[in-house]
């Protein structure tokens, strides 16, 4: 079944944080992990629950129409049967997201983007993360109310979310890179606090004491294992390290997926159907979707067509960007990098080294 992402849902909506730039450090296996191992969960929970149990998973699905809501003016679609899926981090303010250090700033914005290519044959992956302080040509756009919203230039990618909706993060993704995107898929943080809870915390080891007043967190130099509460303010801490940027923050990122499914690998949820309910049931409720995904059966089949795709060999670039000339706060596609990427995503072709280069480095 399809479900309105205005909708409100059997659980408080939830969200992530938003904030600055910091140093990217090498770009590897970071948020596209969290999709394959959604469908993972997905998969097991359908195969070993009851109906009843099933339909309860099925109902937490929040769907969006993104074709409807877009329309015709889009990319064409690649002629090859490789997929490619916006992946969204989102960080409403509101519900269960207002204890989880996410600041005073008001709606939802999308804190974490990036767009997981997967090639014709589907055994291997690729995602290109969008530093959401990067400037952008928003382009015309719909509001889920009907409401039209004229294309603005220099807008900082993640306000477009909870100024025009997800339909316009994906059409101005698409303008941007010239790539249609087949599929939707976003994630709040607080539904991930919970995922982290579900499987009983994840161990890290931090190389320096970080000490984020803005995050909440505040860890020794060691080994730590950390709850959900503390994984969040992990993944958003940005002043307790580097420069205080979003563009360094990736590595913290990139180092706790890493953990997340070294733990998820440790634990046997096929031996586990209770924990493996509990695990499904915290990613689903912090699911929204396109309306081609939004229902249990229809992860599950696209989760199929995926099972020859390793997350252990899926790479991970940040879309090559300069700090803008204006503001050196924001920063911009860096030419020609940026343009080299999204053509050899386009044409599903290997990607140049050249193109994995970003003169800002938050260092």
């Amino acid at each position: 079944m399809t479900h309105s992402a205005t909708t409100e849902p059997r659980r408080a909506r939830r969200g992530a944080s938003n904030g600055g730039r910091r140093k990217p450090q090498g770009g590897k296996r970071r948020w596209g992990r969290i999709v394959l191992l959604s469908v993972l969960v997905l998969l097991l929970a359908a195969g070993g629950v009851g109906y009843w149990l099933y339909s309860d998973l099925d109902d937490n699905i929040k769907g969006v129409d993104i074709d409807k809501a877009i329309g015709d003016d889009r990319p064409r679609k690649l002629p090859t049967s490789g997929q490619n899926i916006l992946i969204l981090g989102s960080d409403s303010r509101a519900g269960a997201n207002a204890s989880l250090h996410t600041g005073n700033v008001s709606g939802a914005r999308s804190d974490t983007a990036l767009v997981m290519h997967i090639p014709e044959g589907r055994t291997k992956a690729v995602a290109v993360s969008i530093p959401r302080d990067t400037l952008v040509t928003r382009p015309d756009c719909t509001k889920t109310d009907g409401t039209e919203v004229a294309s603005a230039k220099r807008v900082m990618f993640n306000s477009i979310y909870s100024q025009v909706g997800p339909a316009c993060v994906v059409k101005t993704v698409e303008q941007i890179s010239g790539v249609r995107m087949d599929h939707y898929v976003e994630i709040d943080f607080a539904g991930f606090k919970g995922l982290v809870d579900a499987i009983g915390g994840v161990d890290v080891t931090v190389d320096q004491d970080i000490h984020d007043s803005s995050s909440g967190l505040d860890l020794s130099a060691g080994p730590h294992r950390l709850d959900g509460t503390q994984a969040l303010q992990f993944v958003r801490t940005r002043h307790g390290i580097g420069d205080g940027s979003d563009l360094g923050r990736i590595g913290l990122q990139q180092q706790f997926m890493i953990a997340l499914l070294s733990e998820i690998k440790k634990q046997d949820l096929l031996g586990s159907p209770t924990k493996t309910y509990k695990i499904a049931d915290e990613l689903t409720a912090a699911l929204t979707t396109d309306s081609d995904l939004a229902s249990l059966s229809k992860l599950a089949e696209f989760g199929r067509s995926l099972n020859g795709v390793d997350p252990s060999t899926m790479e991970t670039i940040m879309l090559p960007v300069a700090y803008d000339k204006v503001d050196p706060n924001r920063v911009v596609a860096a030419e020609p990098q940026a343009t080299q990427l999204w053509k050899a995503i386009r044409s599903d072709a290997a990607i140049p080294e050249s193109a994995k280069k970003s003169p800002a480095t938050g260092g």
